[in-house]
């Protein structure tokens, strides 16, 4: 062994690094596989199970989770999950594997089915749920084959009454929110069939963009559609609507469950006429009573919140849509 302090001071001993010597390297580092979950339903965390609720288990099923049981196994006390399943029967899932289990997105928590262990119940429904997946690739792959065959509406290029309504958004529009506009304004211009997807956190002005390209729609003769998750959001986008376009002639209607009987009819009498411009509303408007003579555009807001039969509805898929 050297002892280093005789010739670190020692001034006739120059001491020269692998980096000076060499240049910095670049090392390459090994790609790392992640364990990534991408299903949004998965549990990541007993504190998002409630006891009652309907949960799924990979290889067993919709069950019942009824909460944390502490169990002896082998000498050991742990912890399980207990589920509940059809006829009594009840599973006890270690805390370990709580990958397996996923939240219920079917119907509502009380009409969500229970399945029988040991039965070929949940098998049959994978299957025929995979079938259908299929079925609706399918289908979907034909929709936009005849889809970019066929020739979309092209939009009048914006003009003063456009340029008017741009000039009254109460704020300073952002260069991303400007980019969006620009893009969406391109593809209403463009004889092509429109699908753009508009992504920003809460706050970017997503929809303001939507209110231009609904602008440009109605000045073009055309009627829009205002597709939204829930009557609360709904009732929000009309105000909202209704205070941005109150300077001009648009005529905006609203359809959600809390819109009463009177008022539904009176609107869907002005959409079938066409003197309901922009209409906006929940689920309801997926029903066969409401016409669209002059359909032009649809705006799908979280569409994530729709599935994918309901996105390409037939009677609301308009040349031209932003999700």
């Amino acid at each position: 062994m050297v002892d280093s302090g005789l010739w670190l001071n020692n001034p006739s001993v120059a001491v020269i690094s692998e980096t000076e010597l060499f240049g910095d390297v670049v090392r390459q580092s090994r790609r790392r596989e992640k364990a990534t979950d991408d299903n949004e339903l998965a549990v990541r965390h007993l504190s998002e199970l409630r006891e009652g609720a309907p949960v799924v288990h990979q290889a067993h099923g919709v069950g019942r989770y009824l909460g944390l049981e502490t169990l002896e196994a082998g000498g050991q006390a742990n912890e399980f999950l207990a589920l509940s399943y059809a006829d009594g029967a009840k599973l006890y899932v270690p805390v370990d594997s709580l990958h397996m289990i996923s939240r219920y997105s079917g119907a509502g928590d009380e009409l969500a089915p229970l399945h029988k262990l040991g039965s070929d119940q949940w098998e049959k429904a994978r299957r025929k749920a995979a079938e259908k997946i299929r079925d609706t690739a399918a289908e979907l792959l034909d929709v936009y084959a005849r889809r970019e065959a066929q020739q979309g509406v092209v939009y009048e290029a914006p003009g003063e009454e456009y340029v008017r309504f741009a000039s009254n958004f109460p704020f300073e529009e952002t260069a991303d929110q400007h980019a969006a506009i620009e893009a969406v304004i391109s593809d209403m211009t463009s004889p092509q069939p429109m699908d753009r997807v508009v992504c920003g956190d809460v706050g970017f002005g997503k929809t303001e963009v939507a209110m231009r390209a609904a602008f440009l729609a109605v000045q073009s003769g055309r009627q829009v559609v205002v597709l939204v998750p829930t009557t609360l959001l709904a009732r929000q986008h009309f105000e909202n609507f209704r205070d941005r376009f109150a300077d001009t002639a648009v005529n905006i209607g609203l359809i959600s469950r809390f819109t009463s009987g009177k008022e539904v009819t009176q609107t869907l009498e002005s959409i079938k006429s066409g003197q309901t411009d922009i209409v906006i509303g929940t689920h309801k408007l997926l029903a066969k009573s409401v016409e669209l003579p002059k359909m032009g555009l649809l705006i799908i807001d979280e569409e994530h919140r729709f599935g994918v039969a309901q996105k390409r509805s037939s009677r609301l898929f308009a040349p031209k849509s932003i999700f």
